[in-house]
């Protein structure tokens, strides 16, 4: 320090910080060989706490407000230092600011899988992220413990420590929580204020700090187990398959009857597909409806084109191909239950797509013969 510095020092007796830092929890005072005026006006702001340390004793502890440094706001220093009242020469000691507002935007995350154990996928591995903020509750505990002879303390230099706290406490909480990965969103709230209990518990009397806010963003999955969660999605808004397949026919009615494409084609399979579910209709006739059982699952079929086979197609698709004119009578196709290649005009679920020709018509006697 040079001569302008030191100078400035014994001129200087007002001590404070004015924090520009939203992540600095400790600062200590700069002074020259720590020497502070007597009589010297301490200003402590809100949301900050100042302590007195001497020969690496601590000694007293001022809150927000204006103080004046002598001997009766001064007790334990002055005791330690073996003043009187009206010694009027400085004393050396360090003077330390501690931040005890929330420090905000703070991130936590699960480095590495974490085992739930679900009731219907059993052992699943899940990844957690989310925000805490953080605050120091014991300044004495927080300046024995951890800042020690540093100048300034910042929360990014026990960020991965408390990271590594909340992973472990996040793991243990999952853990025992038996909350199927369905409805783990639903408990997002519930679950964060037992991690940040937990947390608390491992932190607070050690290090002084607390956690005042810890929240759960988001728990995901390995992309194989949302497919597998999409696919179970999948099948239960279904639910009838028997009627989702009628359901897709019918949409397809009206696409393959306008298809210019298809021309007369594309209507006749409007009609005989339109047949086909009157003849069910009317086949059922009036009575008690029957028993209703589990329908099987809906055919689908390979087709041959070109020496490659194509497919498997559902119902709805192969009545746009009919339209299309790429799917004939003769048009080898295979599914479950049929021994070979077969022309799709033999197979009877497909009978409807191919409604019979009409006769050709009779020829008519040129004009004037008889």
């Amino acid at each position: 320090m040079g001569f302008i510095d030191r100078l400035r020092g014994e001129l200087v007796d007002i001590v404070e910080w004015v924090d520009d830092s939203r992540h600095t929890l400790v600062w200590r005072f700069p002074r020259f060989h720590n020497q502070i005026k007597y009589g010297a006006q301490l200003l402590v702001r809100p949301g900050q706490s100042a302590l007195f340390v001497r020969e690496g004793r601590l000694a007293d502890v001022f809150g927000p407000g204006r103080h004046r440094l002598e001997t009766r706001n001064l007790p334990i220093l002055s005791t330690l230092a073996g003043w009187y009242h009206g010694f009027e020469s400085p004393f050396k000691a360090e003077v330390y600011f501690v931040n005890t507002r929330h420090v905000t935007d703070l991130k936590w995350g699960t480095p590495n899988p974490v085992i739930l154990r679900d009731p219907d996928f059993g052992p699943l591995r899940v990844r957690a992220f989310g925000t805490y903020t953080l605050r120091a509750r014991d300044p004495r505990a927080l300046l024995e413990q951890l800042v020690g002879a540093d100048a300034a303390f910042e929360a990014e230099e026990i960020g991965e420590l408390l990271r590594a706290v909340v992973s472990q406490a996040f793991a243990d909480v999952v853990a025992k929580s038996e909350i199927a990965l369905v409805d783990l969103a639903s408990h997002y709230a519930e679950l964060s204020e037992q991690v940040r209990r937990a947390t608390l518990e491992r932190i607070d009397d050690e290090y002084g700090l607390e956690i005042p806010q810890l929240y759960i963003v988001n728990i995901s999955v390995p992309a194989e187990v949302e497919q597998a969660l999409d696919a179970r999605a999948s099948a239960g808004v279904l639910g009838d398959l028997a009627a989702y397949q009628s359901y897709q026919l019918g949409q397809a009615l009206p696409v393959a009857a306008a298809n210019p494409a298809g021309g007369l084609a594309g209507a006749g399979v409007g009609l005989g597909m339109g047949a086909a579910f009157a003849g069910q209709w009317l086949s059922a006739g009036p009575g008690p409806a029957p028993r209703r059982e589990a329908p099987p699952p809906p055919a689908s079929f390979h087709l041959a084109e070109g020496g490659r086979s194509l497919g498997p197609f559902a119902a709805a698709e192969l009545a746009r191909l009919a339209a299309e004119g790429r799917l004939r009578p003769e048009t080898p196709v295979w599914t479950a239950g049929l021994a070979d290649w077969t022309p799709a005009g033999r197979v009877s679920e497909l009978a409807a797509l191919f409604p019979p020709a009409p006769p050709p018509a009779a020829a008519q006697p040129p004009p004037g013969e008889d």
